[in-house]
């Protein structure tokens, strides 16, 4: 009860900041990094996305904007460069989904021989319908997680770079959701049944099957990168109940229903990026790895996403899926983790 009024009233929390703090707000005075610092921010083109886009281009990053349409992505730069001239904004095709799309992204990312200071894994989907991607995988957990996975595992090497050349650390924030907690079985084996078979296909159980991967993610890469003394770390971000063009594909009089009904949980879109862009860029976060933030302060995450064996389990099945030419033998893939 007492979370649930601190949550209503904004009650800052040890950082200072609580539900109602805005990514204005948390970005003002602590900065870790300089200006002319480079930011991918996937899911940029709408959403939570844009205004963390916005906020970081306020504060002098340089945004690089992943759009699978090119037109929406030159869309948020006009809209960023209206209102801050002077920032830089850099349109590149992603289509998360897609394997192929993600390494291509990093091949055109890596042409333009950028440093990259910050990573923001904030894309996200809720597939009301059973879909596969052209890659033979669920369409839900391929975008929200795998290819994240890929994106950061191609990334990584710029990133270490990056850090030790300007001495600064570099971040990764993954966006997660509550909704991760949901999920206590056997991930993995849930994942070969929703792929192969429709009948077993329940959107908000692949939602949080895919939410749940980005918090095993985060704790197995902040583990792999404490092994590896790289001055980065990772953290991954609930960032609240917000209604954003995530429930595009089913929207209606059953959805309009719901958000009012659930209107005093809402967040602004501003308050919703808050978490984000505070775990992006505060300094009091140097050296904090592999943890979870809800409203601008850390929290913990279900008993399951703290599992390294999960995690460590995850992270080898990523790895054999990403590496297998689409729709190769997935189905023996899949039974190969049962």
């Amino acid at each position: 009860m007492k979370k649930t009024i601190n949550y209503l009233i904004g009650s800052p929390g040890p950082s200072g900041y609580g539900s109602k703090s805005t990514a204005d707000q948390v970005t003002d005075n602590r900065r870790c990094f300089g200006r002319s610092s480079t930011a991918i921010i996937t899911g940029a083109t709408s959403g939570i996305g844009a205004e963390t886009a916005r906020v970081l281009a306020k504060r002098g990053f340089r945004v690089v904007v992943p759009a699978r349409s090119l037109k929406a992505g030159e869309e948020i730069k006009a809209r960023i460069v209206s209102e801050f001239p002077d920032s830089e904004i850099i349109v590149l095709t992603l289509d998360l989904s897609s394997i192929r799309s993600v390494r291509s992204f990093v091949s055109e990312f890596e042409a333009l021989n950028l440093p990259l200071n910050l990573l923001i894994n904030n894309a996200g989907k809720f597939s009301h319908r059973h879909r596969v991607s052209e890659d033979g995988m669920e369409m839900t957990f391929a975008t929200n997680y795998l290819g994240h996975f890929l994106l950061t595992k191609l990334l990584m090497k710029n990133m270490i770079e990056t850090a030790k050349v300007t001495g600064v650390e570099g971040r990764i924030v993954n966006v997660t959701s509550g909704i991760h907690t949901w999920f206590s079985g056997d991930l993995i084996r849930s994942v070969g049944q929703i792929t192969r078979d429709k009948s077993q296909y329940d959107a908000t159980r692949a939602y949080a099957i895919s939410k749940l991967a980005n918090v095993l993610h985060t704790k197995e890469l902040a583990r792999r990168l404490e092994k590896m003394d790289a001055n980065v770390i990772v953290n991954c971000v609930h960032p609240g109940i917000v209604r954003t063009r995530l429930t595009r594909d089913h929207e209606g009089f059953f959805t309009d229903l719901i958000f009012f009904l659930a209107s005093k949980l809402l967040k602004t879109i501003p308050q919703a990026a808050a978490t984000t862009c505070y775990v992006a860029t505060d300094t009091r976060l140097t050296n904090v790895n592999g943890k979870y933030f809800v409203d601008c302060n850390e929290a913990s995450p279900s008993k399951l996403g703290c599992n390294p064996d999960e995690g460590a389990r995850l992270w080898s099945f990523s790895e054999l899926i990403v590496s297998t030419e689409p729709k190769t033998v997935l189905v023996d893939l899949l039974h190969g983790f049962y």
